[in-house]
């Protein structure tokens, strides 16, 4: 079960961006360094992120080897550096999978899935492993199941879609929250 205490416990043993990298080996890092500098946002998406004012806390589960993680890790931690209302902590899928199995996804062990919480760590929203944009050029270039290997060419116009895609659940949560009758009561507003 998902509930705040167990949300709050596992955020709090989560790692920065920056200590979750260095669980990796150099090439990992590498990988996942490459991605982050290639996502930079675009000012209008730097406004929109500016813009939310309430705390989000943010949970990856991941896997510094998967190709996934590296072409979307890099994009949500952009994000989160955006707006200082963000909160992002990064644990690994396997050293957490008491954790990774509430987080199965038709019925399998994905990553990343990332698990949207509220100031209080209710839970919001779960996100992963692909957003609309990574399945579609997944599609295009091969059905069937596939991991992209960490530190191949994304796409200029994958990574922009992609990040947009995560952008927008990015917003999608912060309306909720910024609109939720619960939290308004909370701040009078």
């Amino acid at each position: 079960m998902l509930d705040a205490a167990r949300l709050q416990s596992t955020f709090n043993a989560g790692l920065s961006f920056d200590d979750y990298l260095a669980t990796g080996d150099e090439n990992q890092r590498g990988a996942w360094r490459d991605v982050y500098d290639a996502a930079a946002l675009s000012t209008a998406q730097q406004s929109l992120a500016e813009s939310w004012t309430r705390e989000i806390k943010v949970l990856v589960s991941s896997g510094i080897w998967c190709g996934d993680c590296v072409q979307q890790g890099p994009l949500i931690q952009r994000i989160a550096d955006a707006n200082p209302r963000i909160e992002l902590r990064w644990i690994d899928r396997d050293q957490h999978l008491e954790f990774a199995e509430s987080l199965k996804i038709c019925g399998g062990l994905r990553v990343p899935v990332t698990l949207f919480m509220a100031e209080d760590f209710e839970l919001v929203s779960i996100y992963g492993d692909r957003s609309l944009s990574r399945y579609r050029a997944m599609a295009a270039r091969q059905l069937g199941a596939a991991c992209v290997i960490p530190g191949a060419p994304l796409d200029s116009d994958e990574l922009r879609d992609t990040q947009q895609d995560w952008l927008s659940e990015f917003e999608r949560v912060a309306l909720l929250l910024r609109l939720s009758t619960r939290l308004r009561q909370k701040h009078g507003d």
